[in-house]
């Protein structure tokens, strides 16, 4: 969302001491953490007080990454040059106050749920049966703090149909602040009981303080009047609730009960509620096992409900209970068996580390708690898998990558990273929200929905639409995509819908074709574009760019043609234009190789991945992706036994095969069929012999047993190994690998 606030307006909002101003300006974004900075350009920093550090310690880096407006609580001993200083009492309540101010501008209602539990899970429920009927804008995740809660209002748009906003609170005086941000027109109390954790004076001061949100709400809906619903409607439409358990039970009934005041709910949308990541979410496992993760919280309430929805989902089934605490006091940990006693668990674990050997599953429901990344390496070890073949992604590696691309980029280049295909197969969301944890200043797409998607997750660095067809166009304005525009024809018909659109200074990229022949504005058309943007206020050119044709071939003399071009366009163009335009023409290979033609940008696709041609630059990189399988079945044949379809290869000595479940159905190539490609089993290089089926291979393993591991991708054969036996690019590879392969991911 885009404040479009004056500099004045905006000190005045936040009551703050201004020594000097700019003549002119406008706010449009707030930001508190510079990770997660991507363009300083009418950003103001609000440097928060943290209980460690202090926010005025991250100024510098906000000021590298072209911030100029910072909201403080004391002045810098050393002012930055054109740097403006908003001085405040407290930089969070300044925040606050903005987002108030935000708030009161809001066209339409807002809605705010509190309670000690099901906060998330009931928004998310609302959400999922209001949309697409009504425009409804959420807070994102479990944004309900003092800080989550005004974040979450200042990214509300200005036109919708409903706002809905989490309020959580740990202490007294939170929530008159929270109320006072809000506003809220409705209100939903999710909860009317008190959170093991607290600063109260007793539990029925907190919920007595919990109300304070709703005084001056229109209605309120609490769990007695749920008990209290008395209509005929309501309690035929809950019938279509898909959960037996009491508390999903009980959240899915707050949540239809909220969202038929707004609107009609069918029995459809109702029965296809969503079961949220880590809340109460049931997984198959191995041995006829459930397994319950519920590692959103390790709150004792928490704790407590999730015992009940253990035994009430498995009630002559055994049961366990598995707890990751590495940092728990002794006290927690007491209290957390007594509970396990309570309730008539035998069979409980509390770990501070993985434990080397694991409990047997034989069909128990499994309850696991506690830290998310050591229950993520329990529940993949213990998850049943519908298909033996995996992809793992690195994240750790991946972060990895970035911060060397970014050693051998000029200071002042920016990263696009390109999250095109899902991601090279990643997974699009999945690899989007690492990369801006990373800091990546552009993502690219290569179509307007893609970025949709992204800006629904709630991912909001710029996005460049590198095949932005005009059916995409509306959504691209209402998305704040920015479009690759590659022809006369096609910027007039972008144009036209930014006009449409009532829309001004929309930017776009400008794609030069400097000798590829794809895409793009030839060089003779450079003077034409000039005239067109000089005369149309609608649009402002945000890039310029072009793709070298034989960037992996750094001597190529192609390269050298195609930079002299680019260079001679886009000095054309940034001589007539008015502001500063960047310029973008490397990828990863050609980030390596040409230094001097960094530019402003460069964009990484499959660097990323740890892939490169150069050894040298390769070896600097790790390897994000792994794929590996299981043998099905071994067999013992005799020599001369003929293998697979067309009985196109024989054995020449007895010898044993393994089948593996992977075909070229999942992306391993038919053309590495017959020994032209393999796997590695145990460390051993086993090639295929046969046809490479549509679901599985046949490789020759004459030492491998039935619980060996069997590794397409990994340290022993590389993407590029396998892109090479496959005669192919480590692009198709990545990019083939079927969806029913399931991805899992490390380090996220």
């Amino acid at each position: 969302m885009k404040l479009d606030l004056p500099i004045s307006q905006f000190a005045q909002i936040i009551n703050a001491e201004v020594s000097s101003m700019p003549s002119s300006g406008r706010i449009q974004q707030v930001a508190y953490d510079t990770r997660l900075i991507t363009s300083g350009e009418e950003l103001v920093f609000f440097a928060l007080q943290g209980p460690q550090l202090s926010g005025l310690e991250f100024v510098s880096s906000a000021y590298e990454k072209g911030v100029r407006y910072f909201v403080v609580e004391s002045l810098p001993s050393e002012p930055l040059n054109d740097a403006y200083y908003f001085k405040v009492q407290n930089s969070l309540e300044a925040l606050q106050q903005l987002a108030a101010f935000h708030r009161k501008r809001l066209e339409y209602p807002v809605l705010a749920l509190t309670g000690a539990l099901g906060k998330t899970t009931i928004k998310e429920w609302i959400y999922h049966l209001l949309t697409p009927a009504l425009r409804v804008y959420r807070s994102p995740k479990s944004y309900n703090s003092q800080l989550g809660v005004a974040l979450s209002l200042l990214e509300l748009p200005l036109v919708g149909d409903l706002g809905i906003i989490e309020a959580a609170i740990t202490k007294p005086g939170e929530m008159e602040r929270l109320a006072r941000m809000i506003c809220p027109d409705f209100c939903v109390l999710t909860s009317l009981f008190a959170p093991f954790r607290h600063e109260f004076a007793s539990d029925e001061q907190y919920i007595d303080t919990l109300q304070i949100l709703s005084q001056n709400s229109r209605w309120v809906i609490d769990p007695t009047t749920i008990e209290s619903t008395d209509n005929s409607e309501f309690e035929a439409l809950a019938k279509a609730i898909p959960f037996n358990d009491n508390i999903r039970r009980h959240n899915a009934r707050m949540a239809l009960r909220c969202a038929l005041e707004f609107h009609q709910c069918s029995a459809n949308a109702i029965s296809q509620l969503p079961v949220l990541a880590n809340r109460l979410e049931i997984i198959e496992g191995l041995h006829g096992a459930q397994l319950i993760n519920d590692t959103y919280n390790l709150d004792l309430t928490a704790f407590r409900a999730a015992l009940s929805f253990l035994k009430t989902s498995a009630i002559d089934k055994p049961k366990m209970v598995c707890c990751f605490i590495p940092q728990a006091t002794p006290t927690l940990k007491s209290k957390l068996i007594q509970l396990c006693a309570e309730n008539s668990i035998e069979q409980y674990y509390f770990w501070e580390e993985m434990p080397t050997d694991l409990p047997l599953l034989d069909h128990h429901y499994v309850l696991i708690k506690g830290d998310v990344t050591l229950s993520e390496q329990l529940l993949s070890k213990w998850r049943r898998k519908s298909h033996s073949t995996t992809v793992s992604y690195d994240f750790s590696a991946l972060h990895h990558n970035i911060r060397q691309y970014q050693q051998i980029l000029n200071p002042k280049t920016k990263i696009l990273a390109m999250v095109k295909a899902q991601a090279y197969g990643a997974g699009l969301l999945h690899l989007a929200k690492q990369l801006v944890k990373s800091g990546v200043h552009y993502l690219g797409v290569a179509y307007a929905d893609e970025g949709v998607l992204l800006r629904e997750a709630g991912i909001n660095v710029p996005i460049l639409v590198l095949n932005a067809e005009e059916k995409g166009f509306d959504r691209c304005i209402a998305y704040e995509l920015e479009p690759a525009i590659y022809s006369l024809t096609h910027l007039d018909s972008f144009i036209r819908a930014l006009i449409a659109n009532q829309k001004k200074a929309f930017p776009i990229h400008l794609k030069l074709d400097t000798g590829m022949h794809r895409l793009g504005f030839g060089p003779s058309e450079i003077q034409q574009i000039i005239e067109i943007i000089s005369a149309q206020p609608e649009v402002v050119i945000k890039s310029i760019y072009s793709h070298l044709a034989c960037a992996d071939e750094p001597s190529n003399p192609m390269n050298a043609l195609q930079l002299a071009t680019f260079k001679n366009c886009t000095d054309q163009l940034q001589l007539a234009l008015p502001y500063v335009v960047h310029r973008h023409i490397l990828n990863s290979e050609g980030a390596a190789y040409f230094p001097e033609a960094q530019y402003d940008m460069v964009r990484l696709g499959i660097g990323l991945f740890g892939v490169h041609l150069d050894p040298e630059v390769e070896s600097k990189l790790k390897p994000v992706m792994s794929w590996k399988s299981h043998i099905s079945q071994l067999k013992h044949l005799k020599k001369g036994e003929c293998i697979g379809y067309g009985c196109s290869d024989r054995l020449n000595a007895d010898t044993q095969i393994a089948i593996i479940p992977v075909g070229y159905a999942d992306g391993f190539k038919r053309n590495l069929s017959n020994g032209k490609g393999g796997v590695y089993i145990d460390g051993e290089f086993c090639p295929t012999i046969g046809r490479v089926c549509m679901d599985m291979i046949m490789v020759v393993a004459p030492k491998a047993n039935l619980q060996s591991e069997v590794e397409i991708i990994g340290p022993n054969q590389t993407l590029t190994n396998l892109s090479n036996q496959a005669q192919t690019i480590p692009y198709e590879i990545l990019t083939s690998i079927s969806p029913r392969v399931e991805r899992t991911y490390i380090n996220d």
